[in-house]
């Protein structure tokens, strides 16, 4: 469960290429949502039945040339940190820069698997190029090209066999687990420790499989569910707090590694491009979402119509998800804290929620009949029947159409709020399928 696989090396030696071809498996089968192609930095890898999260560090770069070597140093440390794996990429044509045996000297002194791949590899007089990488003391050069896939299933191979053996986690099943997550100081460890109380022996910590994720066992007041901390293990002085790359990386094992998302927003700060990036990694993971805005207490206008705003503000910003629970809260007051806890309880239940098939087409059908899929082409699409897909992770429905590919993404949009307003499913994505009747 959650492998990470961090992609670092210096700019232009093909990160954001690899990453696609890494990552382009799955892009084919899974339609690209909208709105989230703001973070071409983080993708699923599925190979030889092991899934790992890729991360291209290259996106994340400040570009200005005396900031610029500080921040790929920065990012390195935080790979090397933060992933399982790093693969450390160079450019055979341009042989060993400046930059790469800076790189290379961070890697050596690390503790974690590192793979050194040489790119651009595009013919056999280029491999013996590969040859001068030996000097950066990282073992033997792995001769790729991200651009027509030369060597990238080899690659592919070695990188999972570098991936820690799962360990089993002692944890239940069928328990909850809820992640606090949001960008460094917005309360996090503040609304923990405010679930959580001065009685820490109500509750018991378990460590993950992931090196930092501490699951920690809460039952009180009639919850029973695991909160997933990521805060675990910190190192203050590596990185400076506002490294947007660094809450990222902090955020993708606690976000794979939960059911429901509680994400943090600062009430003095509203929404922020890191806010954004951390829902579409909820988002793109398909978890459930309770929003929770700390620090309302000190807020500088409480009034009931700025809570209005703000709420809106909110939802527009994350469109075209919009159906989740907002809670105005604060830490340090405990204000609304339990609220949190309950929404997060009842979008957990959300997920499993099963509509009976006669009462999903006596509802739907009237409302297709009304307003079909657009006509394409001259052809007009029939949607005779639909059904609630058993066993799947979170809500899905399959809709059965004569045409299914003329049916669009609007249109789709348009069943699952039409759903959502017949039935609850705050908080938690809702899948539609179409298919060949």
């Amino acid at each position: 469960m959650g492998n990470v696989l961090a992609i670092v090396g210096r700019p232009n030696v093909g990160k954001s290429t690899l990453f696609n071809r890494l990552t382009e498996t799955r892009h084919a089968i899974v339609a690209e949502e909208a709105g989230t192609t703001r973070d071409r930095q983080y993708g699923k890898c599925l190979w030889c039945g092991r899934e790992f999260s890729v991360v291209d560090t290259g996106g994340w770069v400040v570009n200005s040339d005396d900031i610029f070597e500080e921040e790929i140093r920065k990012q390195v440390l935080i790979a090397v940190e933060e992933a399982d794996v790093v693969l450390f990429l160079v450019d055979v044509k341009n042989g060993v820069t400046d930059l790469d045996e800076q790189v290379a000297d961070i890697l050596r002194r690390s503790k974690t698997p590192v793979i050194l791949a040489a790119n651009k590899t595009d013919s056999t007089e280029q491999q013996y190029g590969a040859a001068e990488f030996y000097a950066l003391g990282l073992g033997d050069p792995f001769c790729i090209s991200a651009a027509n896939g030369f060597g990238t299933g080899d690659l592919l191979d070695l990188i999972v066999s570098k991936f820690p053996e799962k360990e089993k986690d002692d944890i239940e099943e069928d328990i909850p687990r809820f992640a606090v997550v949001g960008r460094p100081n917005v309360g996090k460890s503040s609304i923990v420790n405010a679930f959580i109380g001065e009685e820490r022996h109500i509750v018991t910590d378990i460590a993950g499989t992931t090196r930092d994720s501490i699951y920690t066992r809460y039952t009180k007041f009639g919850f029973d569910f695991y909160l997933v901390d990521t805060a675990g293990i910190r190192k203050k002085n590596k990185v400076s707090e506002d490294l947007e790359f660094y809450s990222v990386m902090r955020s993708i094992r606690a976000i794979e590694n939960s059911d429901v998302c509680i994400l943090m927003l600062d009430a003095t700060r509203g929404v922020e491009g890191q806010d954004l990036n951390i829902f579409s990694l909820i988002n793109k993971n398909q978890k459930g979402l309770v929003v929770v805005v700390n620090k309302w207490d000190i807020a500088a206008d409480k009034s009931t119509k700025a809570m209005k705003y703000m709420e809106e503000t909110i939802r527009s910003r994350f469109a075209p998800f919009s159906d989740f629970p907002v809670v105005f809260a604060s830490a340090l007051t405990k204000q609304r804290i339990f609220k949190v806890l309950e929404l997060a309880k009842e979008v957990y239940q959300h997920r499993s929620q099963r509509i009976p098939t006669a009462r999903l087409n006596e509802e739907m059908l009237p409302i297709i009949e009304v307003t079909p899929p657009p006509s394409n082409k001259g052809k007009y699409i029939k949607i005779k029947y639909c059904m609630q897909l058993p066993d799947t992770r979170i809500p899905s429905f399959v809709f059965f159409a004569n045409l299914p590919q003329y049916v669009k993404e609007p249109y789709r949009r348009f069943l699952e709020n039409k759903i959502r307003e017949r039935w609850n499913f705050s908080g938690t994505p809702v899948n539609i399928f179409i298919r060949q009747k």
